[in-house]
C-alpha cells in the first residue's frame, strides 16, 4: 500500500498533474484499491484538515500583503532602504536584501515579495551594471525571506499542524532571517566589488528623514503584528485581521493610493489565492492523515532512529528530505505532509519544536526559487521576461548560499531560540 500511495503520487506530479490532485487523488486511488472503506472520509478528512482556528490567519495575512503590495507600501520601502545602504558597495543590490527583507516582514509571503520589490528595482539593478542574471537571482532568492521572517504563513500552518506557539515561531524567524539576509548581502558586496559598480551619491540628512517619514506608515504594520502578539494583546489570528485593517486605512486614506475599484480587483486576487492555498492545505491534510493512520510515520520514525542515534545525523537527513521535495511543492504543503512524520523523531531526539519549525521554514524558503518548480522562479520570469531556465542558472549562487545560512540556523540553535527563550522562557 505504501509503495501504490507514493508510485501514484509521484507518477500523478510527473504527468504535471496539480499538486492538489496529485495528493488527494493518490489518497483516493489507494484507498480505492487497497481499503473497503467508503471514499467519502477522504473529503471528511479535507474539511477536517482545514478546520483549525490558526489557519484562519492565513486569508487575512495573504489580504492584508495585496493591500500593502497595491497601496504603494512596497515603493516607500524600497525608497528606505536604498537610503539607508545605498552609497554603500553593493548598495543597490543590498537595498534589494533589505527591502525584501522588510516588505517580507510586512507580507508573509515569498512570491508577493518577489513581486513587489522585483517589479521596481530590477530595471534599476540592470541600469545600475549588476548584470541581468545577478539581478533576477538576487530579487528571486531574497524574495523567499517571506517565508522565514514573521508574520510567515508556512510557521503559522507548522504550529497548527504540530501544535507549537505560532507566536514564538514568529520571533524565531527574525534571528534566522537576519542570518540569511547577511550572508545575501556579504556576497553582494563583493561581487559588486569584483565588478566595480558605482556607489550611488549619500542622501542627506533631510532626505533620509523624510524617507523614513514617508515609509513609517508601512513598517508599522509588522510592529502591530508583532508587538501585539507579544504584548499579549491580541492571537496570530486577531493580528492577522487587524492587520488588514491597518492596510486599508494606511493604503486608502493615508498613501491614497487604492481607490474603490483597485479595492475590488484586490479583493477578488486576494479570493483566487486564498483558495489555491487552502485547497492545497486540504490536500496536503489528507495525504498526512493516510501516512499517520497507516502506521507509515511511526515506521519511518522507527527507521531514522534505528539509522542513527546522532541528533546531528537526523538533522542533516531532515534538510535534505525537506530540500528534495521543496523542488517539487510548496512551503505549506511540504510541512502537512512532513511535519507529522519528522515532529515525533525530532521530540524524542530531544530537537527544540520551534528550532524544527524554523528549519523547515529555511528549507520551503530555498524550494521556492530551486528549480525545477519552486515558484519564485516563474514569478521571476513574469516581471524580468527572462526564460525560466536562464533564472534557474542565475539563482545558483543564492542556492548554495542559502544552504549555508541553513546549515548554520540547523546547527547552532541558539540564533533561533535566543530571542523567544527571552520573551516566552518556555513554551
Amino acid at each position: 500500500m505504501v509503495f501504490a500511495l507514493f508510485g501514484i503520487l509521484f507518477l500523478l506530479l510527473l504527468i504535471s498533474t496539480p499538486i492538489f490532485i496529485a495528493l488527494s487523488g493518490s489518497v483516493l486511488a489507494t484507498f480505492a484499491l487497497f481499503n473497503d472503506i467508503d471514499l467519502v472520509i477522504v473529503i471528511q478528512r479535507m474539511f477536517a484538515g482545514l478546520n483549525k482556528f490558526s489557519l484562519m490567519s492565513i486569508p487575512f495575512f495573504i489580504l492584508a500583503a495585496n493591500l500593502m503590495g497595491e497601496g504603494g507600501i512596497s515603493k516607500r520601502i524600497i525608497n528606505l532602504a536604498n537610503m539607508i545602504v545605498g552609497s554603500m558597495v553593493g548598495g543597490l543590490g543590498i537595498a534589494a536584501i533589505l527591502a525584501s527583507m522588510f516588505f517580507g516582514a510586512i507580507s508573509g509571503s515569498a512570491p508577493a515579495t518577489v513581486i513587489a520589490i522585483g517589479a521596481m528595482l530590477y530595471p534599476a539593478l540592470v541600469e545600475k551594471n549588476y548584470g541581468k542574471d545577478y539581478s533576477i537571482g538576487v530579487l528571486a532568492s531574497s524574495g523567499a525571506l517571506g517565508i522565514v521572517i514573521p508574520p510567515s504563513i508556512t510557521m503559522i500552518v507548522y504550529g497548527a499542524v504540530t501544535g507549537t506557539s505560532v507566536g514564538a515561531l514568529f520571533i524565531a524567524g527574525f534571528g534566522a532571517g537576519i542570518i540569511y539576509g547577511l550572508i545575501f548581502m556579504i556576497y553582494t558586496y563583493f561581487f559588486a566589488k569584483k565588478r566595480d559598480i558605482v556607489m550611488t551619491t549619500k542622501p542627506t540628512v533631510k532626505e533620509f528623514l523624510v524617507a523614513i517619514k514617508d515609509a513609517s506608515w508601512g513598517i508599522g504594520v509588522p510592529v502591530i503584528i508583532i508587538g501585539g502578539i507579544y504584548g499579549g494583546v491580541f492571537t496570530p489570528t486577531e493580528a492577522a485581521a487587524v492587520s488588514v485593517f491597518y492596510a486599508m486605512f494606511v493604503t486608502i486614506f493615508i498613501y491614497k493610493e487604492v481607490s474603490f475599484n483597485k479595492l475590488i480587483n484586490i479583493l477578488t486576487k486576494s479570493s483566487l489565492q486564498i483558495a489555491q492555498v487552502m485547497i492545497l492545505l486540504a490536500a496536503a491534510s489528507v495525504f498526512s492523515w493516510i501516512l499517520t493512520a497507516e502506521g507509515i510515520t511511526s515506521s519511518i520514525a522507527s527507521a531514522v532512529i534505528a539509522f542513527s542515534s546522532s541528533k546531528y545525523v537526523v538533522l542533516l537527513l531532515i534538510n535534505i528530505v525537506i530540500l528534495i521535495a521543496g523542488m517539487f511543492i510548496d512551503g505549506a504543503s511540504i510541512i502537512m505532509i512532513l511535519a507529522p512524520l519528522f515532529f515525533p523523531i525530532a521530540m524524542k531526539m530531544g530537537i527544540d519544536p520551534v528550532h524544527l519549525g524554523v528549519i523547515f521554514s529555511v528549507n520551503s524558503a530555498i524550494g521556492m526559487f530551486t528549480p525545477p518548480f519552486g515558484l519564485n522562479l516563474f514569478v521571476a520570469s513574469s516581471i524580468s521576461g527572462l526564460s525560466v531556465q536562464r533564472i534557474s542558472k542565475a539563482v545558483i549562487p543564492f542556492i548554495i548560499l542559502s544552504i549555508i545560512a541553513l546549515i548554520i540556523i540547523t546547527y547552532i540553535p541558539q540564533i533561533s531560540l535566543w530571542l523567544p527563550t527571552q520573551v516566552y522562557g518556555a513554551w
